[in-house]
């Protein structure tokens, strides 16, 4: 049996905006919305400000005594690095081969109470592992339909959130808990498209009065197409293609966001292991010398030889060119300005070996 669609709390406002809509993790959500498309929502984000439905993301709940020691000896990053009203990316690795099953974003309400938002697809998976694996007083809870998340996101985002008398002056990965309409909203300084933005989290009997608001204060609504354009010209990794079972945190220079000096986490001896021999494959970006644009699973190929595969690849609509992701084997020298060739629907494209991000940060 299939399981039902999903449906967002806001899906009637989107039908409203003649949205175009797309399955994501099993939600039918917007991809782009009528008399706008991919590009002006993106040019929206990286000049003023738009908004994203990304109620499909999921959530769970973490509370009990210790339920902050309890995440922190199975998930990636050290917890212990942030405080209460912080924030962190971490991952959810498998124990015996590093694999990423998941990167989530930890809510740090107390050393008893922590927030977990995963990818949509991978929330009951999770949800599972951690269940499992929970001390006795440890309560693990699914909420993946309860709440609704926003996005607010571009250098017109502070603005937004005075219009509707929301907190918009805290820093990068912080958050606080304000009033909206009688209901309590978790605004993070946080995002996925490189700009200063804001992530709400709210009820869903709230969702259509916050909606509202911020398109009566000029807020866009975006789609999940030009979030993808967006966070692809940032470099930010989408589990599922830039991170996965068979793609580790070090494969994926995510190593940042692991706690190396914990004493435990899922993954950490292959993880060990893996970053003292070297990994087998890089991830790297890649610039189109034409006007090729790469898409997930082309060949990438030196001299002619295959050396690597696209992960994540679009065109780029701030530098106008291919932009892409790719997974490189640790068989070659690469730097900087290397030239390679990628496998375009049976053309080979020319393109150059960059480190990414592709456009500047402004997430600070």
């Amino acid at each position: 049996m299939t399981s039902p669609v999903r449906q967002s709390p806001l899906h009637d406002r989107h039908e409203s905006l003649r949205a175009k809509f797309s399955r994501f993790g099993g939600w039918d959500m917007p991809l782009e919305y009528a008399g706008g498309g991919v590009l002006k929502e993106h040019a929206a984000v990286r000049e003023g400000v738009g908004v994203f439905d990304v109620t499909h993301l999921g959530k769970v709940s973490v509370r009990g005594p210790g339920a902050a020691d309890f995440l922190n000896r199975c998930l990636t990053n050290d917890l212990d690095r942030i405080g209460t009203g912080q924030a962190q990316y971490t991952m959810c690795c498998d124990d015996a081969t590093g694999g990423v099953v998941d990167d989530l974003i930890a809510y740090r309400f107390g050393d008893d109470d922590v927030f977990l938002v995963p990818n949509a697809a991978n929330t009951a998976g999770l949800l599972d592992r951690l269940q499992q694996a929970a001390p006795p007083l440890v309560t693990v809870l699914g909420q993946h339909q309860d709440y609704v998340v926003l996005a607010v996101q571009g250098p017109g985002s502070p603005a937004a959130l005075a219009a509707l008398g929301l907190p918009n002056d805290h820093d990068y990965m912080r958050f606080q808990v304000a009033r909206f309409e009688g209901a309590d909203v978790t605004v993070c300084r946080t995002g996925y498209t490189g700009e200063r933005g804001y992530e709400l989290i709210a009820p869903n009997a709230a969702a259509p009065a916050l909606w509202d608001a911020l398109i009566a204060a000029d807020v866009r609504p975006c789609g999940l197409g030009a979030r993808d354009t967006l966070r692809t010209e940032m470099g930010y990794a989408l589990h599922g293609q830039d991170l996965s079972p068979s793609i580790t945190p070090v494969m994926a220079r995510s190593g940042w966001a692991v706690g190396w000096k914990k004493e435990r986490f899922w993954g950490k001896e292959a993880l060990e292991q893996e970053k003292a021999g070297g990994a087998r494959r890089t991830m790297w970006g890649l610039e189109a010398l034409d006007r090729a644009i790469p898409r997930p699973h082309m060949i990438v190929l030196r001299q002619g030889v295959p050396a690597g595969e696209v992960t994540s690849g679009t065109f780029s609509p701030t530098r106008r060119l291919g932009i892409a992701l790719a997974l490189l084997q640790e068989d070659y020298d690469w730097h900087e300005g290397v030239e390679v060739e990628v496998d375009v629907r049976g053309r080979r494209a020319p393109m150059k070996v960059v480190k990414p991000p592709f456009v500047a940060n402004h997430t600070r």
